[in-house]
């Protein structure tokens, strides 16, 4: 399986993935040049990891993370690997609390409003709930899907638990009884790729697919309040990119609630303003970049991250300048992070992005009646074949053909 990189933010907290390592450090500007680096190919395996919570055999992986997440106040931190595992940390000071294993592959997961769990969303359709209060807990199935999940999220209250899937739906349940539904959020196309509940307006939720478009969406009543056409922001004498792309990962900044769209590790990042007031999504700029971007993310002051296909510059660091988003050229806190990766690269060396997997998750399209008219001239033409052979004058023993008369048999010799 191919790794992927991926970038994390919370508070003064900053990871960056690959592989089957991760590399934590700090954002403030201080002389703290510390890093706490994990490789899953070296976590604890204990003896019951030979099964899984459902009892049966659970085979070996690679070891590649395939999603990670902070807690909302940054204390905790989570991680799933291809091995069928769900790591916990403690960030202050970074500690490794547990190793417990998963049903299946999971494809996301969130912590609870109260930090009290972590819910994991897994390939087969299921959430299944870990205590962080008893680190080694066992995983309690809270809620099922009948397809594959993709996205997960808690509502800032906690009262509310979103799932999203593969048949282009997106659920909202009761947290407290997730057999409880309060809303269907429906009108993607493609599979539903990402969701985020806007933390300072948690009435509202962004959710992205593989049809190419960003939706704004009050997930209670399951309404849409706007919709925009990715694709259709292509700046003028840009390169033309597939019609079929998605959203790998949506950011969002609470001081200017600035929404960050990056697409399936393309060398471009769309920024959006959100007005709560009218409910929409205004559309503001594109940042082009000189390398594929993996992933993307805000710090709390104006800064967003970028983590970029490229040894020698594996992060950039934009902020606002009059309104508009650049790159910033010299920062310590950007060298520092820059330094720790180009001497870590190694983890994130033939990466891929984030989302690059959703790529295999569009439905093939069938068209039955061109095939259905396709089989049928072909029966057609063999009927003609087998008439025409009919027909045809039969060859004597000398070469020569021969009419045969009613009722006369044909010797063969």
């Amino acid at each position: 399986m191919a790794s992927s990189a991926g970038l994390s933010l919370c508070g003064q907290a900053l990871v960056v993935r690959g592989g089957s390592r991760f590399l934590a450090t700090t954002i403030a500007n201080s002389n703290d040049d510390s890093i706490f680096i994990y490789d899953c190919s070296t976590a604890e395996k204990k003896p019951q990891e030979n099964k899984g919570e459902d009892g049966q055999p659970v085979e070996k992986g690679s070891d590649t993370i395939l999603a990670s997440t902070f807690s909302e106040s940054g204390s905790y931190f989570a991680l799933t690997d291809d091995s069928k595992r769900l790591i916990l940390f403690r960030t202050k000071p970074w500690q490794c609390l547990s190793v417990r294993t998963v049903v299946r592959r999971c494809t996301a997961l969130t912590f609870t409003a109260s930090e009290e769990k972590v819910l994991v969303a897994d390939k087969s359709g299921d959430v299944y709930s870990f205590s962080v209060l008893e680190p080694q807990g066992r995983g309690k199935l809270e809620l099922g899907h009948l397809s594959m999940l993709l996205d997960v999220a808690v509502s800032p209250d906690g009262r509310y638990v979103l799932t999203a899937d593969r048949d282009e739906k997106i659920r909202v349940s009761w947290l407290a009884a997730p057999h409880s539904i309060e809303s269907f959020c429906l009108g993607h196309t493609e599979f539903v790729s990402r969701i985020f509940v806007v933390p300072d307006h948690p009435e509202l939720l962004l959710s992205t697919s593989g049809d190419g478009t960003l939706r704004l969406w009050e997930y209670r009543s399951g309404r849409e309040l706007h919709r925009c056409l990715v694709t259709s922001l292509q700046e003028p004498g840009a390169p033309q990119r597939e019609k079929r792309f998605t959203a790998s990962r949506i950011a969002y900044c609470r001081q200017d609630s600035c929404v960050a769209l990056q697409c399936d590790g393309i060398p471009v990042v769309y920024i959006f303003q959100l007005d709560a007031l009218r409910q929409l999504l205004v559309y503001k700029q594109q940042l082009s970049f000189q390398h594929r971007v993996w992933d993307v993310a805000f710090e709390e002051t104006p800064g967003l991250w970028v983590l970029q296909d490229s040894r020698e510059a594996p992060v950039v660091l934009c902020q606002p300048v009059q309104g508009q988003w650049q790159p910033v050229s010299e920062n310590d806190v950007l060298n520092k992070v820059s330094s720790h990766l180009h001497g870590n690269w190694a983890m994130l060396e033939g990466s891929t992005g984030v989302g690059d997997s959703f790529s295999g998750l569009y439905k093939a399209t069938f068209d039955n009646m061109t095939t259905y008219l396709k089989k049928k001239e072909e029966r057609l033409q063999q009927q003609l074949e087998k008439r025409q052979r009919r027909k045809s004058p039969q060859p004597g023993p000398n070469g020569h053909t021969k009419k045969l008369k009613l009722g006369e048999a044909s010797s063969g010799c």
